[in-house]
């Protein structure tokens, strides 16, 4: 399973519905990965932060051990077409989510997110939330 960074942030902030659902995933032994897009989406929110070292901190703390995905040709690639369905269909949702998309399609694998009203405009990709 990808966590979207809405899933890491909630994390951080300890949000009771999201460390039930990390326990939940322990539990049952799911892989649990992020992608590179989640790197850089929440690097860039620390540099609008008020604490940049407290916050980086708490980043690293949770990002430790979790494999990345990185966003490959082929990732790219769907990720871009995703996205340019979606623009000529009326439906955008934003490149790093059509890029979190395009990963997520190609490993076959799940995307945890509270984000669902834009992740189910792709076809095919799974979701959860929590």
């Amino acid at each position: 399973m990808i966590f979207d960074t809405g899933f890491i942030i909630d994390l951080m902030n300890k949000n009771t519905q999201a460390l039930n659902k990390l326990q939940e995933l322990m539990n049952k032994k799911e892989l649990q990965y992020i992608t590179s897009l989640t790197i850089f989406e929440l690097f860039s929110g620390l540099s609008k932060s008020q604490k940049p070292e407290e916050e980086k901190k708490k980043i690293t703390t949770i990002l430790i051990g979790l494999p990345i995905f990185d966003l490959d040709n082929q990732c790219a690639e769907l990720g871009g077409e995703l996205d340019g369905i979606l623009i000529k269909e009326g439906k955008m949702i934003g490149a790093i989510d059509s890029m979190i998309a395009g990963i997520a399609l190609t490993k076959n694998m799940s995307v945890l997110t509270r984000n669902i009203k834009d992740f189910s405009k792709i076809k095919g990709l799974k979701t959860e939330t929590y």
